[in-house]
């Protein structure tokens, strides 16, 4: 298993579609913010879990196609870097048919102690699990 990259396939559902009958924009956001979690919680302990969180500091969503109901996407995502108590996480969404990028995005993230939600330093132990 690749620590590194998380990917997940899935299929868009009709609750995903606006009305111009294609993806909604903020759709793409939950699935990179899923995404995100499920890569936290996959390569971070229970322990790890309960002393830490993330908050989002920012995002950024370039789009560049569009994607429709029932059409089968991956989503890979990673930890560009992590330095301080900030780490940038990078996204990316594919058509699995046609292999065509639908988004690029990234999202700066802020490592908070879970009790104190206090800026922490990003500890090595939890930059090389990513």
């Amino acid at each position: 298993m690749d620590n590194k990259v998380f990917k997940h396939r899935f299929t868009v559902p009709p609750s995903a579609i606006d009305v111009r009958n294609h993806v909604n924009n903020l759709a793409y956001l939950e699935w990179c913010l899923d995404a995100a979690q499920s890569h936290w919680e996959r390569n971070a302990s229970e322990e790890i879990r309960g002393n830490y969180v993330w908050y989002v500091l920012n995002h950024n969503i370039d789009y560049k196609a569009s994607a429709f109901e029932g059409d089968i996407l991956e989503i890979e995502t990673w930890v560009a870097y992590s330095e301080g108590v900030k780490s940038e996480r990078h996204y990316e969404i594919t058509n699995t048919a046609t292999g065509q990028l639908i988004v690029a995005a990234k999202t700066l993230w802020c490592f908070l102690n879970a009790k104190s939600l206090k800026p922490t330093k990003i500890p090595e132990e939890i930059r090389n699990l990513f």
